[in-house]
């Protein structure tokens, strides 16, 4: 079962350290089911990271507002945790929600983004461009 979001908020404010943080990212992304090998393909790959990071998106449109579930899985061990904060931060919800989501502020409350290299934020920034963007695209499709 993934970890929730609370989850990760509270074990980032009770873990002081970075590389006490640092290994739980990594503890997080080992806890991702990943992905087939048929699954990681040109398709759901995401541009823009240094690592190969992949995002499978499902949108369940039988309610009144689509809901994006997503699924992950990265090559690197940290990048796999940022995958999976990504995962709790967004799947599950509407493509509103997602839209909504106020990322920076959520970033900032765990402290990531200063203490992630440039490359790790861009790619984190790809990634969540990726799912603002498949949300957008779902929030059309029912508005079409």
């Amino acid at each position: 079962m993934a970890t929730s979001l609370q989850d990760i908020i509270d074990s980032f404010d009770f873990l002081d350290d970075w590389e006490d943080r640092y290994k739980y990212l990594i503890d997080l992304g080992k806890e991702l089911p990943g992905l087939s090998d048929d699954e990681k393909n040109e398709v759901n790959k995401v541009r823009g990271c240094v690592s190969q990071v992949w995002l499978v998106t499902e949108v369940d449109t039988s309610g009144a507002e689509p809901v994006l579930t997503y699924r992950g899985d990265s090559d690197a061990l940290i990048v796999q945790g940022l995958v999976a904060v990504a995962l709790a931060l967004f799947s599950g919800k509407t493509a509103r929600e997602i839209l909504d989501t106020d990322v920076d502020g959520f970033f900032n409350t765990l402290g990531l983004k200063e203490h992630l290299t440039p490359q790790r934020s861009n790619g984190l920034k790809s990634m969540i461009g990726r799912i603002r963007a498949d949300a957008d695209a779902a929030q059309r499709s029912v508005q079409a």
